[in-house]
């Protein structure tokens, strides 16, 4: 009986920690950012990858900490968020707090040993995560566009910890990653309409499920379509794709298009899910092209 109460609280401080990391979210984030650095690097430093794997979790960590202890009170009347461990009250404020001012603190530090930059870019994520997006979000469907600025950094911050320079190349993987989040965002906006609607976040650009909403998806679809093979013209400096590749990441562009019309046709939670998934596929598998692509060129 002890074995198995003590096991069920490991289990349960585990489950928590992962929780108000948001762990899965965080790795697809580190994944982003690893995947930058091997775009920007020409000899791949270990070491350097090793801390921007561990900088850039312990930055999202702080981030969603910071995030649930803000919107506590929010989180409980959601079904999707009422069994976080702060709202279920599993966890205290102060412990969140005190994890996500260390995390802060371990992240910020990290990413400097890397370089100055990294750093700056990674703080300054944090602070519009937590200081902009998240009060914004019950104020204006306008949170989306600020949220989307941390949620681009990753991409760009691999390549700035690889090359300590901020230019052509990191602009456009932030600008790719910028207006993919658009879609993503309005698509998991779409299909928890409902249940945002009872926390008070309006996150959708017209406030609606309606055909305005669906336009602009479509739309911002295009847009990262576009921005995603601008590197085949040869104007993107050391960020480059061969053709081959550009057809690839156009042809992946397209599935994500095809979802996005989707919703606009059937304007169903179903489809909105599909467009969801199919936006998540689409950056993770256009960040291994470009990264496969630059080591076979």
């Amino acid at each position: 009986m002890s074995t198995t109460t003590t096991t069920t609280e490991k289990h349960s401080l585990v489950s928590d920690f992962k929780e108000i990391t948001k762990m899965r979210l965080a790795l697809s984030v580190v994944f982003s950012s690893i995947a930058g650095y091997l775009l920007g690097v020409d000899v791949v430093n270990y070491k350097d990858l090793a801390l921007l794997g561990l900088g850039g979790y312990f930055m999202v960590g702080a981030s969603n900490a910071f995030n649930q202890i803000i919107e506590k009170d929010l989180d409980v009347l959601m079904n999707r968020t009422k069994n976080r461990p702060v709202p279920s009250s599993r966890m205290s404020v102060s412990t969140a707090f005190t994890i996500a001012c260390i995390f802060t603190v371990l992240g910020i530090a990290i990413l400097y040993i890397i370089n100055p930059q990294t750093a700056m870019f990674g703080a300054i994520s944090i602070f519009l995560y937590t200081c902009v997006y998240t009060p914004l979000k019950t104020k204006t469907p306008l949170a989306v566009f600020v949220g989307a600025i941390p949620g681009a950094i990753p991409f760009m911050l691999g390549w700035v910890a690889a090359t300590d320079d901020f230019g052509i190349e990191p602009g456009t993987l932030f600008a790719l990653q910028f207006f993919w989040q658009f879609p993503h965002f309005w698509a998991i906006g779409w299909f928890l309409f409902e249940d945002y609607k009872k926390g008070g976040f309006f996150m959708l650009p017209t406030g609606k499920q309606d055909k305005g909403t669906a336009v602009q998806t479509i739309m911002y679809t295009v847009w990262t379509i576009l921005v995603s093979i601008v590197p085949v013209l040869g104007i993107t400096g050391e960020l480059k794709l061969s053709i081959v590749s550009a057809i690839i990441v156009f042809l992946l562009g397209l599935g994500m298009l095809y979802y996005a019309i989707l919703l606009f046709k059937k304007m169903t939670e179903k489809a909105a899910k599909q467009l969801m998934l199919a936006s998540v596929s689409y950056i993770t598998l256009i960040q291994i092209v470009y990264v496969v692509d630059k080591f076979i060129r």
